[in-house]
């Protein structure tokens, strides 16, 4: 039954398996998200868990911004390894395992990076949003951004 599916909906399976890698790298860009901002201020938070479930302390700017670029570099080599093994087709990985293809694969990511750092500041600094709902919703934008370039940028098929 799944095999069948998958042979219908090639691009459903590789969407489907985009977001799998996409959330295993959300996971990883969140918790090291955590860990800088625990890192930044520890005697505000009762326990590491606490940056999770607020304790009532706003982080300031700089560790806003930086936890959340450590956190987002760290789920982009997790999601770059998993996208060139489990994602898409070794056809499609060719070009990505080049030097070019990881010039290219650096690029869309730096957009993507600002794209989470100017709106972590836009959304956390100016609008005052928590932070969480700012990351959420980055997390969100940028999820679409990644694959949209990367799938019609970098990982499309040559043709014939």
């Amino acid at each position: 039954m799944i095999k069948e599916f998958i042979g219908k909906h090639p691009r459903l399976w590789e969407i489907f398996k985009f977001l799998i890698v996409g959330g295993g790298a959300t996971i990883i860009d969140f918790v090291v998200m955590s860990a800088v901002l625990y890192f930044f201020a520890p005697d505000k938070y009762d326990g590491f868990f606490e940056v999770f479930s607020g304790s009532g302390y706003t982080p300031d700017t700089v560790a806003a911004v930086a936890s959340t670029t450590i956190g987002f570099l760290a789920g982009l080599v997790f999601n770059y390894v998993f996208s060139l093994i489990f994602v898409f087709t070794a056809s499609d990985t060719s070009k990505a395992k080049t030097g070019g293809g990881f010039a290219v694969f650096a690029l869309l990511s730096s957009v993507g990076l600002l794209i989470h750092v100017v709106g972590m500041h836009l959304g956390y600094d100016l609008l005052h949003v928590n932070e969480w709902i700012v990351k959420i919703f980055l997390t969100l934008v940028v999820l679409v951004f990644n694959y949209l370039t990367r799938k019609y940028i970098l990982f499309r098929e040559e043709k014939q």
